[in-house]
């Protein structure tokens, strides 16, 4: 029996059909892109063609711009806060993803759930509450502030993450290192954690870019120049959009995107292992 075309590359016209699909979704995000590089080089753009190409836009490396604090600063409040929210969120979610994953205790499935919920939960809705408790505690215009904020709101959806790759590691090897005599925090620290780091990186990653990106509540509550992060740096720049510096602003925009563009190359092959779930009753 004499196969079609389609029957007999079928595999080869899938595989093209995904490419193409893939293409057309991506290719404005990547032409975004691509113009924001051109148009930090050049003085002006005719489409996609620079008119002049010029070094000026980012002298804010060199030398700082009047009315904007030195980049270098704040390039480190943004690190400052991004790591910082990453570690707070790495001890209390791998923790707290082993709590949920292996201990049964009162009003665990409850907590699960509410878990859930409090991910649905538009955190800018709370900005009111969160001005005044930040007020009380005399965090305001502070970058501590931000980061136990920012660690607070993301630490329940992190758990319940971690809590999926808890749940895919045997209990068996739980209780062999309870036979060979180690306590429930050493099987932990010792046996289980060093299997789950691939979750403790995905973990990790989401919650550096989440503080290295955050802008709203860095809009709100942080008002001196000396405390700026790289996003409110950027919405600076913006200012009067009719006469915005657009060669200095897709400059900063290029110099603010970098970083997390080459961590997210070092960390894909993690990225890739994230699943969600692994609920047991």
């Amino acid at each position: 029996m004499r196969l079609s075309f389609y029957q007999r590359h079928a595999d080869k016209i899938r595989i093209f059909l995904f490419i193409l699909i893939m293409f057309a979704i991506t290719s404005p995000i990547i032409l975004s892109y691509a113009w924001l590089i051109l148009r930090s080089f050049s003085v002006d753009m005719n489409g996609f063609i620079p008119t002049k190409l010029t070094i000026k836009n980012w002298r804010f490396l060199w030398s700082e711009i009047k009315g904007y604090p030195n980049i270098w600063k704040t390039t480190f409040n943004t690190a400052f806060v991004a790591v910082m929210v990453m570690l707070l969120e790495m001890i209390m979610t791998s923790m707290g993803g082993y709590a949920l994953s292996r201990f049964d205790f009162p009003g665990r499935t409850s907590m699960m759930k509410f878990i859930l919920v409090l991910h649905a939960f538009p955190s800018v809705s709370l900005m009111v509450a969160i001005y005044y408790v930040l007020k009380y505690l005399n965090m305001l215009d502070n970058l501590w502030g931000i980061i136990l904020l920012k660690a607070a709101l993301e630490t329940p959806w992190a758990t319940w993450v971690m809590k999926g790759f808890y749940d895919g590691i045997p209990w068996e090897m739980e209780w062999a290192g309870l036979v060979d005599g180690y306590s429930r925090f050493q099987v932990w620290r010792k046996i289980i954690l060093p299997l789950v780091k691939p979750g403790v990186a995905v973990t990790a990653v989401f919650a550096f870019l989440s503080g290295w990106s955050e802008f709203i509540f860095i809009n709100t509550f942080i008002f001196s120049q000396e405390f700026w992060t790289l996003s409110k740096y950027v919405k600076a720049t913006i200012g009067d959009f009719r006469f915005a510096d657009y060669g200095l602003l897709s400059a900063v925009g290029v110099f603010y995107a970098l970083p997390t563009i080459i961590l997210f190359f070092f960390v894909s092959k993690y990225m890739i292992k994230l699943t969600i779930g692994g609920v047991k009753g």
